[in-house]
């Protein structure tokens, strides 16, 4: 028993045609795109309200209050 090779790759990838066929793969691999894509805004949209409400309380500390 050894690991995983390039030839070993290519016959599962092959079975997995065969088993399925290029347009399902193609549907899934287009919905996991979809998906990275909208984790990765949703991470872009965090760090730019944690930078926001940084901003606020930094602001708060230096006027003694909160802004509106």
């Amino acid at each position: 028993m050894g690991t995983i090779g390039w030839p070993e790759l290519l016959i599962v990838l092959a079975v997995v045609l065969l088993i399925f066929g290029v347009g399902r793969i193609a549907r899934v691999g287009g919905e996991l795109g979809k998906g990275v894509s909208a984790f990765r805004e949703g991470l872009k949209d965090e760090k730019q309200t944690t930078a926001e409400k940084e901003a606020a309380e930094k602001q708060n500390d230096l006027t003694g209050g909160p802004t509106l």
